[in-house]
């Protein structure tokens, strides 16, 4: 199995609905969003996936985070904008857009240098 591993980032705010404690009052992430990308072979040019094709779908799914409230932005107007489930959400939208048989391993969102979130499915 080939895979491959890119790093992009989102700047955002978010609230944790019910939280006891500072993390339920507004505060803001500069989101580092890790993806690992497989396949079983590589395609005609040796590659997995092209990076920049990766990097592009990446920014399409940011394009509604970036720079807004995420409680304000769906699905988290719903679901509990944590770590966890920016990473699940990160993983759903890509999986949608990538081309057979490239598939996602896995996405790890940090919201800080220490502190990150892996979603991976069975």
């Amino acid at each position: 199995m080939f895979e491959v591993i890119l790093e992009s980032s989102f700047s955002s705010a978010h609230r944790l609905r019910e939280y006891d404690g500072n993390c339920e009052r507004m505060h803001g992430h500069n989101w580092r969003i890790e993806v690992a990308v497989a396949r079983p072979d590589l395609d005609e040019m040796g590659m997995v996936i092209d990076f920049r094709d990766l990097k592009r779908h990446l920014k399409e799914i940011f394009a509604d985070f970036d720079h807004y409230i995420l409680n304000d932005r769906p699905p988290f107007t719903e679901i509990n904008p944590t770590t966890e489930n920016i990473a699940k959400y990160v993983f759903d939208e890509l999986a949608r857009r990538l081309p057979a048989p490239a598939h996602v391993r896995h996405v790890t969102a940090w919201e800080t240098d220490g502190c990150g979130a892996r979603y991976e499915r069975d």
